[in-house]
């Protein structure tokens, strides 16, 4: 799955900067996910239910914010979840 993912978690993980990682950050970073996730698909229902296609807007850019976070926060290293929250 790393190798899938490579192209975000590489853009985290570069860098040589010292970083400051607390494991809270990795679940913060998975709920944030998950409302993402959330926010994306009553978008997505909205936009089925009213035949609205602005609708599909907000439900492709929370579903790709749902996607790195979950990325990030499940298969990123330490360094990768610090970059995320710009902990150094």
């Amino acid at each position: 799955m790393k190798k899938l993912f490579s192209p975000i978690l590489n853009h985290f993980e570069k860098g040589e900067a010292r970083y400051a990682y607390k494991p809270l950050h990795r679940t913060i970073l998975i709920v944030v996910a998950v409302l993402f996730l959330v926010i994306a698909s009553g978008s997505l229902f909205a936009a089925v239910k009213f035949s609205v296609l602005g609708g599909l807007i907000p439900a492709v850019v929370f579903l790709s914010g749902s996607i790195v976070c979950a990325v990030v926060g499940l298969l990123g290293s330490d360094k990768a979840v610090a970059n995320m929250w710009k902990t150094r």
